[in-house]
């Protein structure tokens, strides 16, 4: 039976990655093995590898991260001054999800989602 899924992203610079999902996103750091990270923010993990000739502009990874209180959490980003995606702003979806997007540094895509 399965029980979580931990999505594996690739990162060039794990000091950038950490500073940006534990600074920005406020995720709790739960290990640093110099070329792996593993983050998490409240029953959410992410795992990133190690990946130092990833060209961004090439890099499709993406994650749609389901939450309860997008509209507190798109709020506290905006006040963070966290950047969202230019096409991502928070809006309703004809697929019946409230929904918004951002990029992390190296280009990952981070998209939140809360049923309507």
């Amino acid at each position: 039976m399965l029980t979580e899924i931990c999505p594996k992203l690739p990162m060039r610079d794990l000091n950038l990655t950490k500073e940006f999902y534990v600074k920005k996103l406020n995720f709790d750091e739960l290990a640093d093995y110099g070329n792996y990270l593993i983050v998490k923010k409240d029953n959410v993990e992410l795992h990133f590898f190690e990946f130092k000739e990833l060209n961004p502009i090439d890099n499709y990874g993406q994650v749609y991260i389901r939450t309860n209180e997008i509209d507190n959490f798109y709020k506290s980003l905006l006040k963070e001054n966290v950047e969202i995606h230019p096409n991502g702003a928070l809006e309703n979806k004809p697929w019946n999800q409230r929904e918004f997007a951002l990029l992390d540094p190296d280009n990952n895509l981070l998209t939140f989602g809360q049923s309507m």
